[in-house]
């Protein structure tokens, strides 16, 4: 095995560190922007491209996992099926968590209540990017995928 394979191999788990370090990030960012914003239209129009920006890089990061990231990890590893299964359902619900985000957004709820809706969100992101980091990182060392990181990860 060349340098340059190895080095790719090993690529996916570390890209997969990257992503989820970023959406932490971006998180941190839009729970920040809400606790700092100031009142009026110019701060609801800021939160709103934050918590848009967030929620959308996070479903692109979860939706990349379901379509190309996770039939690859099954079909090199099938007995980690039911743990694909169970972060698929992961992602379902805090696309579900997502989408009341955005409509509370939308409609411009109070500060106090798109904080709860960020916590939660925080809480099921946290376990789960756990989970799935102690589940996959050793199998993405090994895994063979070419495929775009954007495509696969979620561009961030």
């Amino acid at each position: 095995m060349t340098e340059r394979e190895t080095t790719r191999l090993i690529a996916w788990s570390q890209e997969l560190r990257r992503v989820h370090h970023r959406i932490r990030e971006a998180l941190s960012v839009t729970r920040d922007s809400l606790a700092d914003g100031t009142p009026g239209q110019a701060a609801t129009r800021e939160l709103l491209l934050y918590c848009h920006g967030f929620c959308t890089a996070l479903d692109t990061h979860h939706r990349g996992e379901d379509r190309t990231l996770f039939p690859a990890v099954a079909a090199a590893h099938p007995e980690l099926r039911p743990v694909l299964r169970s972060l698929e359902q992961d992602h379902s619900m805090i696309a579900h968590l997502l989408n009341s985000l955005r409509a509370a957004a939308d409609r411009a709820a109070p500060p106090e209540e798109l904080d709860r809706h960020l916590e939660g969100i925080a809480a099921v992101m946290e376990n789960h990017f756990r989970y799935e980091e102690r589940q996959l990182l050793t199998v993405l060392e090994t895994l063979e995928l070419e495929a775009d990181t954007g495509e696969v990860l979620g561009a961030l």
